[in-house]
């Protein structure tokens, strides 16, 4: 039977299988190791923790935890021996470091005509006027014979158009 390795005591078969120590508080307080973790990932909705063990340790060597996004994590630092700077930078005169801006062009759009308005000029208007006088979307729905959704649209549409 294997034995506790600070007071000697019996252990019990299933403890003995992962710990040489016993369940006393003294034995536990002079024997046991915390566990040191790391964040594999982490996002909005949830981070994604490992033990860090020799198997986890080559698998980050690995590259298997990178980044799936990124080439890889990040600019790579500056060698010390060499003076070559960081990729994505420049040396101004002076020997400070600045950003390269790419010139990228970006995806090519057509433009688009302004959408027609479901509404006519009056209907604007009194919706507006309506709206002035404190009625309801849905009093001024049932007023001018569309629906409470569209009044809202006018009257959205007519206060942005008040603020520019």
């Amino acid at each position: 039977m294997a034995q506790c390795i600070t007071c000697g005591s019996e252990l019990h078969p299933e403890r003995a299988v992962k710990y040489n120590y016993c369940t006393s508080p003294e034995c536990q307080q002079k024997n046991v190791k915390g566990l040191t973790m790391v964040a594999i990932g982490m996002n909005k909705a949830a981070d994604e923790l490992m033990i860090l063990d020799d198997r986890t340790r080559h698998d980050l060597a690995s590259g298997k935890y990178r980044d799936q996004r990124r080439g890889n994590f990040g600019q790579p630092a500056q060698s010390a021996g060499t003076g070559i700077p960081p990729r994505g930078t420049t040396v101004e005169p002076g020997g400070r470091l600045a950003s390269r801006k790419r010139d990228i062009p970006g995806p090519v759009t057509t433009p688009r005509k302004p959408a027609r308005q479901p509404w006519t000029r009056s209907q604007e208007k009194l919706a507006l006027l309506y709206n002035e006088q404190g009625l309801r979307p849905a009093e001024i729905a049932a007023k001018l014979g569309i629906s409470s959704h569209l009044v809202t649209q006018i009257v959205l549409a007519g206060r942005n158009r008040g603020k520019s």
